[in-house]
């Protein structure tokens, strides 16, 4: 129900703005009556797009016609979304003027009727900087296709952990998240993301979620290359809330397959040199709303687990970090933010989330967001490229 519930918000959302978006725009194209109808239709289409290989999607049809449909679609939505960002941008810039205006004595001119060498003169401008903004947006979000596709940056940190053992000095721990493989992501990406992480030849591999945006038959032979990574200390991995609406039962048997431990609200003792640190992970904050036996549980994924060991929690949703500290942990790692992916988008992921990216100490636990490898929706990132991180351990606060 909240899945549903979500959606039409969002669906309510996107025809809101799209609305917005025409209002400025077509009646100030100076086109007849009847064009400006047809522009309204075509904006309408171009609304629709992105949600028509979604709800295929979602409705169980998966095909190559639908990888095209969401190619168009998510581009077109991406190139709206910055055309939107830019014209509200300068829409506020004339309201901020009008009352700096009024503010300083000054006057504002009123609006001039439809007719008049003034009134053409200031429609022209108008409609210059609309086209000039859905330019600028389309430029910029070729761009982003680019930079969402680029070999990830590696982000090295050392994290600080008073209590680990001196013999996990120097552990590095490789973490991937949001690979979001499906329609407009397939296997040269993942085979891309499985060269690079082994060749960071990390320790032990964390993956904190969101594998998919599809079933198992669909997907399995693009998702199939990482059965080749490979860390001494094993592959971890917990679910996303996208493993869920993909189906998370075959998911889960399926990375398993392919060489994960998942780990569902569950820990493992990570032992080197006869000393030992506390893995736990747990099911996406969303997991009880598809299956309720995985609702998303720190306590139990801890239960039993060794007193005075240093506790690592993998949890898809940074949200996770207010149950998990409750119940004590040392570090957490998430994903699921994209790190907001690409503007106006990364404000709106602020609304849900207390963390969006990078390093954070919430109470005595760190929380470590990771921006994601892949994307969601439109195919692009702006200023925020993907990433995999490499967070090697210390057994001294000489950093922190």
């Amino acid at each position: 129900m909240q899945f549903i519930l979500f959606f039409a918000i969002w669906l309510l959302l996107i025809a809101s703005a799209h609305y917005y978006v025409g209002k400025r725009i077509i009646p100030h194209c100076g086109a007849s009556v009847k064009v400006q109808r047809k522009l309204w239709n075509l904006l309408w289409g171009i609304f629709l797009m992105p949600q028509v290989p979604f709800f295929i999607l979602v409705g169980g049809i998966e095909a190559e016609w639908n990888e095209l449909l969401s190619w168009i679609g998510y581009i077109l939505l991406g190139i709206f979304s910055m055309s939107l960002a830019l014209l509200a941008i300068r829409d506020i810039w004339l309201e901020f003027w009008k009352i700096l205006k009024r503010l300083t004595g000054g006057s504002w001119t009123p609006r001039l009727s439809k007719s008049g060498t003034d009134y053409e003169r200031r429609r022209l401008l108008f409609h210059s900087t609309n086209m000039g903004a859905i330019g600028l947006a389309a430029v910029v979000s070729g761009y982003g296709v680019y930079e969402s596709h680029r070999k990830a940056v590696v982000e090295n940190l050392t994290i600080p952990l008073n209590n680990l053992p001196k013999e996990f000095n120097g552990f590095r721990i490789a973490q991937i998240s949001d690979t979001h493989v499906g329609p407009t992501i397939k296997r040269a990406f993942v085979e891309g993301i499985v060269q690079q992480v082994n060749d960071l030849k990390p320790d032990l591999i964390a993956f904190t979620g969101d594998l998919v945006d599809g079933t198992v038959p669909w997907l399995r032979d693009d998702v199939a290359p990482l059965r080749d990574l490979f860390a001494p200390h094993g592959l971890f991995f917990v679910t996303g809330n996208h493993d869920y609406y993909s189906g998370a039962g075959p998911w889960i048997k399926e990375a398993e397959r392919l060489g994960f431990d998942t780990l569902i609200n569950e820990h493992r003792l990570i032992t080197r040199e006869g000393q030992s640190l506390i893995l736990a992970g747990i099911t996406d904050f969303t997991a009880e709303q598809f299956i309720p036996s995985q609702a998303s549980d720190p306590a139990r994924a801890f239960k039993d687990s060794p007193p005075n060991l240093p506790r690592i929690l993998l949890a898809h949703q940074p949200k996770s970090i207010f149950p998990a500290a409750k119940v004590g942990c040392d570090l957490q790692l998430s994903g699921h933010t994209h790190g907001g992916q690409f503007f106006p988008w990364n404000f709106m992921v602020t609304l849900g989330q207390p963390f969006i990216s990078g390093l954070h100490k919430f109470n005595d636990t760190l929380i470590y967001v990771n921006r994601g490898i892949g994307y969601w929706g439109p195919p692009l990132r702006v200023g925020i490229p993907p990433e995999i991180t490499v967070l090697e351990l210390s057994h001294s606060a000489k950093n922190g």
